[in-house]
């Protein structure tokens, strides 16, 4: 079985995310590609018919949208970054924001972090987040499509993830808003570099709940299929566990809030 190196997982916890290239085969891609554009409502090779910069698609539980989730390379790799047993197989992936090229602005390219838990309150900037990633393991973007840099890839700020738990901590257990934690932007996340989520139909990265991210307008040629479900755990993070044994998401959090990174 494939494994994480030491060197990704020491890149996962002071940058926040690891790419997999061939995490899930391009033939499970292709399967699940096919649902989507039927479920777009335009079609794959007539361009006339890609009238809006942005579909957005929900969850999705098929045979091959699961199986892409499931391959041995990313359960190992879940088994590394969160741990044995503290997280739940993913059931579906989603959402799905298909990008189209278009010169318009798509409207949701602004800089955020994902939130993870009061998401029964209607207004999504009331949704939070706090220092022990309550209800989320890990930030997952699938590539059901070739991505190069022109096609709208994902942005990450390598690092932010560490400004953020810095951020979140004095909140405590109630954490913060997503409204309270964007109010000034993100600014002091915005001296990180930019990193562009591209790669091959197949490649996923697996990144740090606190990460900041965001979308852009689609420059390129050909749409954009991206999955951006999330890893639930089984359990909360804990940043003071009995035994010293923590994982790589935890240990990025303890190591922001000493000050090691």
């Amino acid at each position: 079985m494939i494994e994480l190196s030491h060197s990704q997982i020491e890149h996962f916890i002071a940058e926040g995310f690891v790419r997999i290239d061939a995490a899930f085969p391009r033939g499970l891609a292709d399967e699940a590609r096919a649902i989507l554009w039927r479920d777009t409502g335009m079609a794959p090779n007539e361009p006339k018919t890609w009238t809006k910069p942005v579909v957005r698609l929900g969850l999705y539980g098929q045979r091959p949208f699961v199986e892409a989730a499931s391959t041995p390379v990313l359960r190992a790799a879940f088994d590394q970054l969160v741990g044995h047993g503290r997280w739940r197989p993913p059931a579906a992936i989603g959402t799905f924001p298909v990008r189209f090229p278009s010169p318009d602005d798509p409207g949701d390219a602004g800089w955020h972090v994902d939130a993870s838990f009061g998401t029964e309150d209607p207004d999504f900037m009331a949704w939070r987040v706090n220092v022990a990633s309550r209800g989320r393991a890990l930030v997952m973007l699938f590539l059901f499509s070739d991505v190069g840099e022109t096609d709208a890839p994902t942005r990450l700020r390598a690092g932010s993830h560490l400004d953020i738990a810095r951020q979140l901590a004095p909140a405590g257990e109630q954490g913060m808003t997503l409204r309270e934690l964007a109010a000034n932007g993100f600014a002091e996340t915005a001296r990180r570099p930019q990193v562009l989520a591209t790669g091959d139909a197949g490649t996923v990265y697996l990144c740090h709940p606190f990460l900041v991210h965001a979308a852009q307008p689609h420059r390129g040629a050909r749409p954009r299929f991206l999955g951006q479900p999330p890893l639930l755990p089984t359990e909360p993070l804990q940043l003071e566990r009995e035994g010293g044994e923590y994982c790589p998401v935890e240990q990025a959090i303890r190591a922001a809030l000493r000050g090691d990174l």
